[in-house]
């Protein structure tokens, strides 16, 4: 179970929606949510990769690790 406040603007947005389309403002919702989500995690996962930034390699490093 999830609640959220939205601003007015925002209500009254999801609601004609929900109305001119005979779906809830749930499904909206959880639509919105489900689209960003993935792409809230990369933004995440990045941010915390560059906090902590891996070994740079030169190409030949890759080449040597890889057998090439």
């Amino acid at each position: 179970m999830l609640a959220i406040r939205l601003d007015p603007e925002i209500e009254n947005r999801l609601e004609l929606l929900a109305k001119k389309t005979g779906r809830t403002k749930t499904f909206y919702a959880r639509e919105a949510i489900l689209e960003h989500l993935e792409d809230l995690e990369d933004i995440y996962l990045a941010t915390q990769r560059l906090k902590r930034p891996a070994k740079t390699l030169s190409a030949e490093e890759v080449k040597h690790e890889l057998g090439l």
